[in-house]
């Protein structure tokens, strides 16, 4: 199997919980909280840990929320490297209303970091191992520059590693511009990267074989919700339908997808077995509540379905 590494600059912890109602200026008595480690390439690792799969975990982290943090982590089995930080890691609120099956969903800021430590995380990634696969996901911090991902793209390319980024807005176009393996937007990211604010499926294709041909990316996975996804190659342009599930939760389908992705590719599976591995375990993981993420059962059977 090759190695794997995942970035995720702007960590969390994911406190869940539910109540009845929902009600504004009221005191709300929710159940007891449910703590899991959260952020992009956060659930990208703990999703290829279900899977069966390894990777190697690299953030910076702060504070009694970064110890634990690195405790749920461990409890989890993913292996990990994180880089300490002044400020604390963010905490996210996730409420389901239990009346409605509603779901509200908080995310924190996050901390601030100094140059000194998003530089740091650079050097990181350059002076350490080097892995064929280098995915970088979620959103960056504070402090943290626009062009931090496409800098993460010019150093996992000298490593010769193949750099996945998933992520959105200036930081995505500025990766673009300095070329990488694969993006996994979803229509909304991908509609604001050609400065659309609606796509068609075939302007969608043509915006994408654009960004191909121009030598910014070799694959575009573009996430369609419940109808499926695009990949869209230089050889290769299909939609992609899962089975029909039933709805949990939202939270990681799309975490769960890349990671489905890169481990199918890991493991040897040619682009297009990769990328139906990553939609079935994107949609493996909608059937999980709260931020479980996927269930390798659930993945492999859906899986089987599509082949």
């Amino acid at each position: 199997m090759r190695t794997i590494i995942t970035l995720t600059m702007n960590p969390a912890i994911d406190k869940s919980t539910s109540t009845e109602h929902v009600i504004p200026e009221h005191k709300l008595y929710c159940r007891p909280a449910r703590y899991e480690p959260g952020g992009g390439g956060v659930n990208v690792s703990r999703a290829i840990r279900k899977l069966d799969g390894g990777s190697l975990l690299v953030y910076p982290s702060g504070g009694m929320s970064g110890q634990m943090l690195y405790s749920l982590l461990e409890r989890e089995g993913v292996e990990q490297h994180p880089l300490p930080i002044k400020e604390m890691t963010r905490e996210n609120l996730i409420v389901l209303e239990e009346s409605t099956g509603q779901q509200y969903r908080f995310g924190m800021p996050g901390p601030r970091l100094t140059e000194e430590e998003w530089q740091r995380c650079l050097s990181e990634l350059a002076s350490g191992p080097a892995p064929d696969y280098l995915v970088a996901s979620g959103s960056l911090p504070l402090g943290v520059p626009s062009d931090f991902y496409a800098r993460v793209a010019r150093a996992g390319k000298d490593l010769g590693a193949r750099v996945i980024i998933d992520a959105s807005g200036d930081s995505l176009r500025m990766a673009l511009e300095e070329g990488v393996y694969l993006i996994k937007p979803n229509i909304r990211e991908f509609s604001g990267l050609a400065g659309k604010d609606t796509m068609e499926e075939p302007q969608i294709v043509e915006a994408a074989k654009n960004i191909i041909a121009k030598g910014q990316c070799e694959v575009i996975v573009i996430s369609l919700g419940s109808a499926g996804a695009l990949l869209i190659s230089k050889d290769i342009v299909e939609r992609m339908v899962p089975p029909t599930v039933p709805i949990s939760s939202k939270v990681g389908a799309g975490d769960s997808m890349v990671a489905g992705i890169v481990l199918g590719l890991s493991t040897g599976k040619p682009l297009r077995q990769a990328v139906l591995y990553g939609l079935a375990a994107g949609s493996a993981a909608v059937m999980t509540p709260g931020t479980e993420l996927c269930r390798k059962e659930d993945t492999d059977r859906l899986y089987a379905k599509m082949i």
